[in-house]
């Protein structure tokens, strides 16, 4: 039993008190091993800088997509407006053929290839008409360059 010291003035702890402050000092001691264990985990910190650097890649790469097609529909726009209608015509007549060419060789080797290459021949359509904005502009734009090489060296 702890009474009071005459020259402190302050009465002591009661064991109420005492439990109180100790179990206040547990939970403190508690979060402070938690946090030194946070910092201790090494590959626990490697893989939250990861992820965030593969979020920050991701959002990067979608922005770079977005500029791209941008700069590609732009780049098309541009040439389709100062292209002499003799030469869109050429274009389009030359896609045509191209894509009558491409059909009959793609009935020609489907008759002669193997199940498991149709297979994957399949596949690889589907997922080509899945992104064909994307393949259609790239086709165009590259149509329209070999096209502006080719009238630059006719001059």
């Amino acid at each position: 039993m702890s009474t009071p010291s005459k020259g402190d003035g302050e009465a002591a702890p009661t064991p109420e008190e005492l439990r109180e402050q100790v179990e206040h000092t547990r939970e403190e001691l508690g979060m402070t091993v938690e946090a030194l264990a946070a910092k201790a985990d090494v590959k626990a910190q490697a893989k939250e800088k990861a992820a965030e650097i593969k979020e920050q890649a991701a959002e990067k790469a979608a922005v770079v997509t977005d500029r791209i097609r941008e700069k590609t529909a732009q780049a098309a726009r541009l040439v389709k407006d100062r292209a002499p209608d003799p030469v869109l015509d050429k274009a389009a007549n030359a896609a045509a053929q191209v894509r009558e060419t491409a059909t009959r060789a793609g009935h020609l080797a489907a008759g002669r290839a193997p199940e498991p290459v149709r297979e994957k021949a399949g596949s690889a359509v589907t997922t080509a008409r899945g992104k064909r904005v994307p393949l259609l502009a790239v086709a165009g734009a590259f149509t329209v360059l070999l096209l502006l090489r080719r009238g630059r060296r006719r001059r």
